[in-house]
């Protein structure tokens, strides 16, 4: 269909619909109308998002009892010709491919009898053996708790989909079968395998078969003919060309372009087929697919009783995956999504369903459309006015751990997917952790709120009628960049009267100490706490009756805005002044403890006892703060809504601003608690377009380093041989040697080892240039010093920080918030 306007059916509501836009419904549902307003906020979500390069175009479908609004949004392709989005655009369906050809060709042999969902995948793959693998059950595989890893590796080269399950079967688990959610592209191509093989078809033709030309379905399925390409909405451009008719995912294309978990292309109109059967309970237009009690098994909750992760046969259902539900479909509703940028969330309370289908990552990785699918999500409820969402029989109830703000990592009695369970979080201590399973390529779906956001939405009733002090810089903004200078100083029954400002001042753009000033936007002084003082002066607080902290930290102890925190919650204890924290997340996720804990005298650059790596935000630091330092402050933190500790930054889709002028990016703020102990020692890039990224010195020879760096096979990390000119800070304009870090797994790579044995290397190659002891005053731990000199292994080092560690894990505990 053409992209202008299409009215199926014309009532005097549906005057209010403008643009290029379809409705139609059927005879049954005549008594329902969606609300004009709500579908074109969702026009209105969609169009922004292009507008912001967040996917090049889209395809919007919502259905609700039979009533649907159809509509194709901006453009399919961008290479190597622009072409207009179309609402019969066929897209690669990702991940989707798992609940649309896998989960249901699996679970139309668990009907005949000829999968048994608790039998172990030995009984049909039996050389899936192995290091416990015996012990997997085929369920355990579509509910993603089998306790293999997320996928195989695709650089070496093989091909096709029994090098691709070898592979499989030579994986070792991660975790005991039963007891973890990880999200596995590995589970679902075994599953794809497991049904050539009892069926004695290739996937793709059972599925077709058995389920697209009964639902007439004519343009789903694998590897499309070329007739069809170019209705084909293209993926990556890789190497001048894109993606099309080929499928993104690496695995599945190694694979042949067939597997379980990717591989199928299908159009907007094909998955509202699809998912209005299931509605239907495995019925449409007279043709019977599933038994309904099939239907009900594999959209209702399958893993263990306790789970925080709750998911159905192959289906999301309460889990950080669970984004398009949006904030008001019920749980118990039901969907999935894909790398692709495809969605598809079903609710069978309300009989409803909504479909967005975008190639997001056309013609690069930069589009993101995890926001966007939530908006719609809510947007599609709200359009619904005649269901009653606050009251919906049958809906699970929220669990007091919800998996959007909480680890997966949990434990459970791997016997039976019936048992109760008894969840425990487990931890590692190399470094101590909590880490998310859920793949780090997978973004967040939920709306995290920072501390700002949440007194905005409070309209400020916190600080009514207070006169404020705000300690803040650049970073202190709303999620749409809005400055909280500028919210404070227009808030309703508050008197902002002065600003204090950090190290790199007010707008975070300077290396040097500042000097006080006034804010030429308001008028405001600005009293420098990175200059003559630290600390803010009784004269300089007696006219407030509160500060307010919101600034940006990175989580890492010698980042000097904790200092600033810590010294101007003290001044507000010594002046009987309120003090609030308006909370933000920690952007290098708030579960890895690593590093020793400071020992001696703190300092501005180590102000309180704790790692170099702390694991908490800067409002439960606070919280620390104010009690082991008996600071006797009146605080009050602002708390971050829908954030999970496991959460890296760009995981939480907030809008990254640089928090000092080098840290650029959050590559640079994962690296710099490692990295920054080496800044008086050597170049760590200061002055180049990549600090932190890089370090080198004029006696270094590069690629000498390079390779004994990467032989010490440091994981989630590689280093390659560079020269470079610094123009700031030590080795300022000397030509140097040294290494570029890439880093390939940012869950797995220890940063504060990468930084020890550089510094090992470096003293064992160049002992008369480098002085270890120049780290001292970051480090803060002297035998560490002493053991880096003496070229002990970094496995006895870090034993020697386990002590003071475990007695801070115990410390930090009570001051969690999240």
């Amino acid at each position: 269909m053409n992209r202008s306007a299409r009215i199926c059916l014309l009532l005097p509501t549906l005057l209010l619909l403008n643009g290029s836009r379809s409705f139609s419904r059927s005879a049954e549902s005549n008594q329902t109308l969606f609300r004009a307003e709500k579908l074109a906020e969702m026009d209105t979500a969609i169009n922004r998002a292009i507008e912001e390069k967040r996917c090049p175009g889209g395809v919007l479908w919502v259905e609700h009892r039979g009533a649907s609004y159809h509509k194709a949004y901006g453009d399919r392709a961008f290479v190597p010709e622009i072409e207009p989005m179309t609402e019969d655009t066929i897209f690669d369906a990702a991940s989707l491919t798992k609940v649309v050809a896998c989960t249901p060709a699996v679970m139309l042999l668990v009907e005949r009898v000829q999968i048994k969902l608790d039998e172990p995948v030995q009984t049909y793959i039996p050389e899936f053996q192995g290091d416990g693998k015996e012990a997997v059950t085929v369920r355990q595989l579509m509910c993603h708790i089998s306790g293999l890893r997320g996928d195989i590796e695709t650089k070496s080269d093989w091909h096709g989909q029994q090098a691709a399950i070898g592979k499989a079967c030579a994986e070792k688990l991660q975790t005991k079968p039963g007891t973890e959610f990880r999200y596995s592209d590995i589970n679902f191509f075994l599953l794809g395998e497991i049904v050539q093989r009892v069926s004695h078809t290739p996937l793709e033709e059972f599925v077709a078969r058995e389920i697209y030309q009964p639902l007439k379905m004519t343009d789903t399925g694998y590897v499309p003919p070329a007739s069809k390409l170019g209705r084909i909405a293209p993926t990556e451009v890789v190497g001048g060309k894109p993606y099309r008719g080929v499928v993104h995912d690496p695995t599945a294309r190694k694979m042949g372009g067939v597997a379980g978990h990717a591989g199928l292309f299908f159009t907007a109109a094909d998955l509202a087929r699809y998912a209005r059967m299931l509605l239907n309970e495995g019925s449409l237009d007279g043709v019977q697919i599933f038994k309904p009690e099939t239907v009900r098994l594999m959209t209702t909750v399958q893993t263990p009783e306790g789970f925080p992760a709750r998911r159905g046969l192959g289906w999301d259902i309460d889990t950080g995956y669970s984004g398009p539900r949006g904030d008001i479909f019920p749980l118990g509703s039901y969907g999935h999504t894909g790398w692709t940028g495809t969605s598809l969330w079903i609710d069978p309370f309300s009989q409803s369903f909504v479909i967005f289908l975008s190639n997001r990552n056309h013609p690069s990785e930069s589009g993101n459309v995890q926001r966007l699918r939530s908006k719609l999500g809510t947007l599609a409820a709200e359009a619904i006015p005649d269901y009653n969402f606050a009251y919906v029989p049958g809906a699970l109830i929220a669990q007091t751990t919800n998996p959007r703000r909480s680890s997966s990592r949990q434990s459970a009695n791997p016997a039976s997917t019936d048992s109760s369970t008894n969840p425990s979080i487990q931890q590692s201590n190399n470094p101590t952790t909590q880490s998310s399973n859920i793949p780090t390529f997978q973004h967040s779906n939920i709306p995290v709120l920072s501390g700002i956001d949440v007194l905005v939405r409070e309209k400020f009733a916190r600080l009514k009628g207070l006169r404020l002090g705000l300690v803040t810089n650049h970073t202190g903004h709303d999620r749409d960049r809005n400055p909280t200078i500028d919210l404070l100083k227009t808030a309703p029954d508050v008197e902002l009267k002065a600003l204090f400002s950090p190290e790199h001042g007010i707008r975070g753009a300077v290396d040097e100490h500042v000097g006080d000033s006034t804010d030429e936007k308001t008028g405001l002084p600005i009293y420098s706490l990175y200059g003559k003082t630290f600390k803010p002066k009784p004269e300089q607080l007696k006219d407030l009756d509160a500060l307010v902290f919101d600034i940006q930290d990175i989580g890492c102890r010698f980042y000097t805005y904790t200092a600033t925190m810590g010294l101007t919650l003290e001044a507000a204890g010594e002046n009987n002044k309120k003090y609030f924290v308006l909370d933000r997340v920690n952007p290098i996720n708030a579960v890895t403890i690593d590093g020793p804990v400071r020992q001696g005298e703190g300092s501005f650059v180590a102000f309180h006892k704790v790692p170099l790596r702390y694991a908490m935000t800067i409002g439960e630091l606070a919280r620390m703060c104010n009690d082991e330092r008996n600071c006797k402050a009146d605080l009050t933190v602002v708390k971050v809504e829908n954030w999970k500790r496991d959460l890296w930054f760009d995981q939480t889709g907030l809008p990254w601003t640089n928090p000092s002028p080098n840290i650029r990016n959050l590559t640079e703020a994962i690296l710099y608690p490692g990295i920054g102990l080496l800044e008086s020692a050597v170049s760590v890039g200061r002055g180049t377009d990549i600090p932190f990224e890089i370090i080198g010195a004029p006696y270094i020879e590069d690629t000498k380093l390079a390779s004994e760096l990467n032989s010490a096979g440091l994981p989630g990390i590689r280093f390659v041989p560079i020269r470079f000119t610094p123009t700031y800070s030590v080795h300022k304009g000397e030509a140097s040697g040294g290494v570029y870090m890439l880093l390939t797994d940012r869950d797995h790579c220890n940063v504060v080892d990468v930084a020890l044995q550089i510094a090992e290397t470096l003293y064992r190659l160049y002992p008369k240039n480098f002085k270890p002891e120049k780290m001292s005053h970051l480090l803060k731990d002297e035998p560490t010093l002493e053991a880096i000199k003496a070229g002990k292994p970094l496995s006895e080092i870090r034993a020697s920080w386990q002590k003071d560690l475990d007695e801070f894990q115990q410390r930090r505990a009570k001051y969690l918030i999240y």
